[in-house]
């Protein structure tokens, strides 16, 4: 006899159902993953600067440098020359003028990298006396 017997040809399995559920459940797993990167946005409320208010938009800020040796300039004009003099009498002058004109001008102090922490305080205590309300680095 011949040697076929058996059950039926090599590689006639049918349809098979085990891949087919394998397939279905990547898909599955794909389209949750996706479905969680929908992000909604919420309403945000911000309130951007207008010039419409006028006097907030116009305020020129007095600029204080200090340079490494412990000068201190006033938008330029310089206004301390001694490093050692701890008061610095010109700067709070300029500052109290400029504060009691408008208290809320703004005063950005710009020390240079190799100003010495000490005359960066002895600036902040002018700014202090003076009652500057409006204070930053720059």
């Amino acid at each position: 006899m011949g040697g076929g017997g058996g059950g039926g040809e090599e590689g006639d399995f049918g349809f098979q159902i085990a891949p087919m559920v394998d397939v279905v459940f990547v898909l599955l797993l794909f389209f949750m993953a996706c479905a969680g990167q929908n992000i909604t946005e919420g309403l945000l409320t911000v309130n951007l600067p207008s010039g419409a208010k006028g006097d907030s938009a116009t305020k020129v800020p007095i600029v204080v440098d200090i340079d490494g040796a412990g000068n201190v300039f006033v938008n330029g004009t310089q206004k301390g020359s001694n490093p050692n003099e701890r008061e610095i009498p010109p700067l709070k002058e300029h500052l109290a003028a400029a504060m009691a004109t408008d208290p809320e001008d703004p005063v950005i102090i710009r020390p240079a990298p190799d100003t010495k922490h000490e005359r960066l305080i002895d600036v902040l205590n002018a700014c202090r006396q003076a009652k500057v309300k409006n204070l930053s680095f720059g």
